[in-house]
């Protein structure tokens, strides 16, 4: 029997234009066996939304130009009105180091730069999503 994949949604929240990255990471985590669901350019609820919509276990949001605390406080309080708090939250991009404990006292799993290693976000997203 076929172990179910993980389902992750990858999002730019609002108009963050650069992509480049999120992009990569998405091919590099279906190659490594993760279900990525894709969107681009969309609201906070939206993401809330979409999460539900696809059953996903875990939401990251790539950030380039800001915004990370508001937006993914959003999208991590919208989750748990709709009763998802058990879906893992990561946030990645341009995050600067000292707002990074910021992110996880909201409940961010974890924040990767650029570079991380698509191998060490799998193993993170795996032995952290409820399963």
């Amino acid at each position: 029997m076929q172990e179910k994949k993980i389902r992750i949604l990858l999002t730019i929240a609002r108009f963050d234009g650069h992509d480049r990255g999120v992009r990569y990471l998405a091919r590099k985590l279906m190659d490594l066996g993760l279900e990525v669901v894709f969107t681009r350019y969309i609201l906070p609820r939206d993401v809330v939304n979409v999460a539900i919509q696809e059953d996903v276990a875990a939401v990251g949001i790539s950030f380039s130009v800001g915004g990370h605390k508001p937006i993914t406080s959003e999208v991590i309080e919208g989750l748990k009105e709709k009763g998802m708090s058990d879906v893992l939250v990561i946030v990645g991009g341009v995050i600067p180091n000292s707002e990074v404990k910021d992110l996880t006292d909201m409940g961010v799993g974890n924040v990767y730069g650029p570079g991380s290693d698509p191998n060490d976000i799998v193993k993170f997203i795996s032995a952290n999503v409820k399963k």
